[in-house]
């Protein structure tokens, strides 16, 4: 299993990357190449087959502004 976190602090962002057994990897990210990582990792919206955050918490979606 593999989960992605966005860390924040007061100066940057950060991407970090957690597998089980193994060190987590944390590196400084912008707010699209972290997204991106969501979406390499089918972690950005609910899929078929996938267990993530949006089936695990029952997450929607976020609708686009009208």
């Amino acid at each position: 299993m593999i989960v992605i976190r966005r860390l924040t602090d007061r100066r940057r962002a950060y991407t970090a990357i957690f597998l089980k057994g193994e060190p987590p990897l944390i590196f400084p990210t912008s707010d699209q190449e972290h997204g991106r990582i969501l979406e390499i990792y089918k972690q950005d919206k609910p899929y078929e087959g996938i267990h993530n955050d949006f089936t695990d918490f029952k997450l929607t979606k976020p609708t686009p502004p009208n």
